[in-house]
Order: structure tokens, then C-alpha cells, then sequence
């Protein structure tokens, strides 16, 4: 049952406050509103609604991770703020359970969380967050937010106190360096592909089109491209730096580096370790849904049925190292096969960049806490078990990061099935109790030997009898 509100005095510091409303913060506040007893909490973010990837909720296109995998079932399968009770608010329990679907579309897991942001308290869209300051003072923190109008224009200037702050701001589209400064110029289209739906007719209308990066996003802008052109005159190149357009590790068991064990043990590693191994497991997130490339397979082969081949090029093992305008409608691509060590060049219309995503910088948003943040060895923020970004003793509050902690955790950073698990271990952590108790073992996987002495060996062997000599 959720808990009451509680009413919140201005000069009294908040027990929470959340910066940016994504998928991982708006799980904190669900659970976070079914705390006994209740918790002072407000949530910020700048944009003016819930909004989850909009520029890729193509049609048919689902999550990689099961409906469970929402934002509190995994810690809390009672919630009211459940897919399933969502389900139920809209009468379509039965049919969703007729539909025998485990993997839900991209667009209604969107519409479940906007009907979480829409009936949750205390959150505040609109409100861009500006600094965070320790003040010794009051022993809190003090955030700085700017309300915005309709427009995004600043309207008014506030502040909040609060003894822990969690950020969630999310992601940015990576753009790689050779093709900021098209991206930047709006003659030719060179898009990322997390803006693809706002580009697509444009898209469409181009005469050749290049598509590059080997991930998921770059595989449904391929085939969703290709589904609309004419056989036997697609013109579509596809690229990607990886060595194959490969699937993603989707076995149960490698499924378990998505688990808390998982997590906790990579934590326990050490940082050159961590570095090491990290780049080394993108086949683990970075693959494509074996069933994205079957269809894609099946889109290619059902244009040779009346003879020829589509006019579609997937190349693996290529690097883009320059680009540049060719009069004001092209695009020409410098390519480098990385296995041949030959060079080409592309002339395109259009670039859609499905090159992923990186962690969105806190530097800014954190500057004022800078003096107070330890940092590891590549000036990244220390990050504990429990989510808390290491300080200075002298702060007693915590400051906790969602999807921020990659180089500390592992894979399951940005994975949406460890959503739940973590926004309960910082409320297990915040709150001293524990609301909501976590398993303790979750994955069938032993990731690392037992430390164990090493067994004592006698000074003196006895001498063995053997009891068969021979055969």
C-alpha cells in the first residue's frame, strides 16, 4: 500500500532529492513512496513530461528485457506502481495475459512509466537542476533549480535542502568525432539514431542512405529503412566497427552478469581489472536481438525470390576516419577496413549514427562538491557498494548515482532488470533498515573463488599402502 505523503516544512531539509526523472530515478521514487512511515522526497527534471527514448519507439519493437523488469517488482512485486497493476488501472489484464507476451513493446513500456510520473507524488518536471553545495551549516545539501515555462525558458529560481541527493540524469547520444561537425550543419541529415522517428520521412526521401553502428538501434533503423524502400533500388549501406553484425549474449546463464551477484562482484574487483574486463563484454549489451537479425535476414532473402539482390551493403570491421560535405547535399564517408588495412570512400545523402550512448557528465552538475569527491586513478568517482559516490568524512549526507557507475559495477549499469534492486539497496542504505530486503544469492554462477586457507601439509608424509598394485 503506498504510504501516505508526508507533509514537508520549507525550512526542513528533504530526507531525498532526485535529479532527473529517467527510467532508474522514477523507480527510486515509486519505492520510495512505499517506505513505512513515509519519506520526504522530491524529484527534479528539465524536460516538461516522461518521456523514454521517443525518437525510437518503432512499431514492434520491444524491450530486451522481460515485462518483470520493471520499475519495482523485482524488490517489490506488492507495488501499486507495478506493470501488471498499470495493466489493471487500464482493464487490459486479460488481454496482455492472452497475449502470452514476456518481452513488451518499447511504447507501452514508455506509456507504463508516464502513467507512474503521471500519478506519482513529488516529482517536478520542468526543473532543471543547476549546483549542488554541501552546506556544513545545516548538514544538507543545498540544490539549486531553475523552474521553466511551457516554452523552456527560465521563469523563477528555487532551492531545496535535502540530506541525500541521488542523480539519475541519464545519457547522451555518443557522436563520433569525425561526424560532429555534420551532425552540426542542418543541410545534409547525419542524425543519431535516438532522434530517427523526428527524421524519418526526411530520411526516406534521401536517395542513398548509410547507417552506422552494429548495435540494436542500428539494426532496427536498418531493417525499419529497408521494409520501406523498393526492392531491387533500397540504396542503404550499413556499417559498423564491431568484426560481425553480432547477436547478443542471450543465454540464461550469461544472462546472470545482469544479476546483483554479478554486480557485487565486479565491484570487489580491482580497478585496472574492472578496466580491462569492461570493453571485453560488449556482446553482453551491445549485440543484436537474434530475432531483429533473423528478420532482417528473412526482409534481405525475400528480395532475391524473383531473381538479383537487394541493393543493400552490410559491411562488419569498418572505421569512418574522416567526413566531410560534398556540396550541400552529400556526405562523403573515409572509410578503413581495420582486418584489410584498405581505405574507401562513400558518398551518402543521409547518416543515421546508431553509435550508443555515454554516461552524461556530473562534473558540472557536481562542481560544487567537487573538493569533497575521492576519486580512482582516472579521476572517476569512487563508488561504493551501496551507490554512494565516495566524500569526504565531513559530509553526512550521501549523494547517490543511477547509471553513472559502469567502471565500478559493470554491465548492468544502464540494464533495466537492475533497476528495482539498486533503487532498494539506496533506500536500504538511506533509511538505516531495510524496507526492502534484497536476496542473497541471485544467480546459479559462482563468479570468483572462495578465499579459503590454504590446507596445512603435514611435516612428515606417512608412507601409502596402495590397495590395488597394477591391473
Amino acid at each position: 500500500m503506498t504510504a501516505a505523503p508526508q507533509p514537508h516544512a520549507p525550512d526542513q531539509p528533504h530526507d531525498l532529492v532526485g535529479i532527473g526523472i529517467g527510467p532508474f530515478n522514477l523507480s527510486l521514487a515509486a519505492l520510495a513512496d512505499g517506505v513505512h512511515g513515509g519519506l520526504a522526497t522530491a524529484f527534479y527534471e528539465q524536460r516538461p513530461a516522461f518521456h523514454w527514448h521517443p525518437g525510437l519507439l518503432l512499431d514492434g519493437a520491444t524491450l530486451q528485457v522481460p515485462f518483470l523488469a520493471d520499475l519495482v517488482t523485482l524488490a517489490d512485486p506488492a507495488s501499486p506502481w507495478s506493470f501488471l497493476n498499470y495493466l489493471r488501472t487500464r482493464e487490459r489484464l486479460f488481454p496482455f495475459y492472452f497475449s502470452e507476451r514476456f518481452h513488451i513493446q518499447r511504447a507501452e513500456y514508455d506509456a507504463y512509466c508516464r502513467w507512474v510520473s503521471d500519478h506519482l507524488p513529488g516529482l517536478h518536471f520542468g526543473h532543471q537542476v543547476d549546483a549542488v553545495r554541501w552546506n556544513a551549516e545545516r548538514q544538507a545539501f543545498e540544490v539549486d533549480f531553475t523552474q521553466l515555462d511551457a516554452d523552456g525558458e527560465a521563469e523563477a529560481l528555487g532551492r531545496a535542502y535535502t540530506r541525500n541527493v541521488a542523480v539519475g540524469v541519464g545519457t547522451q547520444p555518443y557522436i563520433p568525432e569525425p561526424l560532429k561537425p555534420l551532425a552540426e550543419a542542418p543541410t545534409v541529415p547525419v542524425i543519431h539514431s535516438s532522434a530517427y522517428l523526428d527524421h524519418r520521412q526526411r530520411l526516406l526521401a534521401a536517395e542513398h542512405i548509410t547507417v552506422i553502428g552494429s548495435g540494436q538501434s542500428g539494426a532496427e533503423v536498418f531493417l525499419d529503412l529497408l521494409r520501406a524502400r523498393p526492392a531491387g533500388r533500397e540504396k542503404i549501406t550499413w556499417l559498423a566497427r564491431t568484426e560481425a553484425f553480432a547477436p547478443m549474449e542471450y543465454s540464461k546463464l550469461g544472462l546472470e552478469h545482469f544479476t546483483p551477484d554479478y554486480s557485487r562482484y565486479f565491484h570487489a574487483l580491482p580497478e585496472s581489472v574492472r578496466d580491462d574486463l569492461g570493453p571485453r563484454q560488449w556482446q553482453l549489451h551491445k549485440g543484436i536481438d537474434a530475432d531483429t537479425i533473423a528478420a532482417i535476414h528473412d526482409e534481405l532473402y525475400q528480395r532475391t525470390l524473383h531473381g538479383g539482390w537487394p541493393d543493400a551493403v552490410l559491411t562488419p570491421g569498418v572505421s569512418v576516419r574522416t567526413a566531410g560535405r560534398v556540396g550541400t547535399t552529400k556526405v562523403e564517408l573515409h572509410l578503413e577496413h581495420l582486418q584489410q588495412g584498405t581505405r574507401s570512400r562513400l558518398t551518402t545523402d543521409a547518416v543515421v549514427l546508431a553509435t550508443g550512448y555515454r554516461e552524461r557528465p556530473l562534473g558540472q552538475l557536481l562542481a560544487g562538491l567537487d573538493a569533497y569527491i575521492r576519486r580512482d586513478a582516472a579521476e572517476r568517482p569512487r563508488i561504493d557498494d551501496r551507490f554512494r559516490i565516495v566524500l569526504d568524512p565531513t559530509v553526512t549526507g550521501s549523494v547517490y548515482v543511477q547509471n553513472a557507475e559502469r567502471h565500478t559495477h559493470g554491465v548492468g549499469a544502464p540494464d533495466l532488470g537492475l533497476a528495482a534492486w539498486r533503487s532498494a539497496t539506496i533506500l536500504n542504505s538511506l533509511t538505516g533498515k531495510d524496507p526492502y530486503p534484497l536476496p542473497s544469492r541471485t544467480a546459479f554462477t559462482s563468479f570468483g573463488l572462495e578465499r579459503r586457507e590454504a590446507p596445512r601439509v603435514p611435516a612428515r608424509q606417512p608412507a601409502l599402502t596402495p590397495l590395488v598394485q597394477g591391473r
